[in-house]
């Protein structure tokens, strides 16, 4: 999805929290449950946008028009390089309604589990916001 994409790239959280439908569902790399929700998905992805260093799209999978997306990135959490996908769905308005990262070597996916787990206390406090 291009706008995801570029807004993402211009590290515009607020472009990329726009495109997400209300009801997104976002699932983990490195935990079981999905979370439902703009508001805590939009507090994962700013997060995810401090954890990640060096972070670019490497390439695009899909129909430009279709509802489903795959976009393949690298990046880096601390000194381990990792790979990943965005798993990207739109709904009929467009907007984002699922989101899902797969992300590879175990000991990236293991670096980013633990810079993601030290956001946690700022993650609840963002999503508690954006909910009003």
């Amino acid at each position: 999805m291009r706008a995801f994409r570029e807004a993402v790239e211009a590290q515009d959280m607020d472009a990329v929290e726009a495109l997400l439908a209300e009801d997104v569902v976002f699932t983990s790399p490195v935990v079981f449950k999905p979370y439902p929700g703009k508001a805590i998905t939009a507090a994962i992805l700013h997060a995810v946008a401090r954890v990640f260093e060096d972070f670019r799209y490497e390439r695009e999978i899909g129909d430009p028009d279709g509802p489903d997306h795959a976009l393949v990135f690298s990046a880096r959490v601390g000194d381990r390089r990792l790979t990943g996908c965005d798993f990207i769905h739109v709904n009929e308005e467009g907007l984002i309604d699922d989101l899902m990262v797969m992300v590879r070597p175990l000991s990236g996916a293991q670096a980013l589990q633990e810079a993601m787990a030290a956001q946690f206390e700022t993650i609840a406090k963002e999503a508690e916001a954006r909910i009003g």
